[in-house]
């Protein structure tokens, strides 16, 4: 990689995430040696309930073309990350099962750990994703879509 060079990666991908994979790739540039990955999991209890399973919803083209702006908009609040990367899950996960993840790699570790959480929470905050929970009781319903995108979620 060019050292000058700045990557970026975002995707919804509806296949198993390999976090691994994805953390060779922040490490390809020998010059990084902040690297801070973040992996967003299903738990298995929500409101005091257990989870059985969460489905997630995209509007993907919208979802991808968000995504990819918000990784420009790490690299130019923090210039000295290198590469950043986010890839979310679609479709039906279970509990333990791996959501999303989202790295991001500098020269030093202080705008990888900041530039790795912009990444999440604008990711949480703005993309076209809904998320619907089902528990055990067979009880199920999506959550927070109506406050995040201003619908409603019957």
């Amino acid at each position: 990689m060019n050292p000058n060079q700045k990557s970026s990666h975002f995707e919804i991908c509806s296949d198993e995430i390999d976090p691994a994979h994805l953390s060779t790739q922040l490490r390809a540039d020998k010059s990084l040696g902040g690297i801070v990955t973040f992996e967003g999991r299903v738990r298995n209890q929500s409101e005091g309930k257990e989870v059985l399973k969460l489905e997630y919803e995209t509007y993907k083209t919208l979802a991808e073309q968000e995504g990819m702006k918000i990784l420009q908009e790490a690299h130019t609040k923090y210039p000295a990350i290198k590469n950043v990367i986010c890839v979310h899950k679609e479709g039906e996960l279970m509990p333990g099962e791996l959501a999303v993840f989202v790295g991001a790699a500098s020269a030093h570790r202080d705008e990888a750990f900041l530039a790795c959480r912009y990444v999440i929470e604008a990711v949480k905050h703005r993309l076209p994703i809904w998320k619907k929970e089902t528990f055990q009781t067979g009880e199920a319903h999506w959550v927070n879509c109506s406050e995040r995108h201003n619908v409603p979620c019957s």
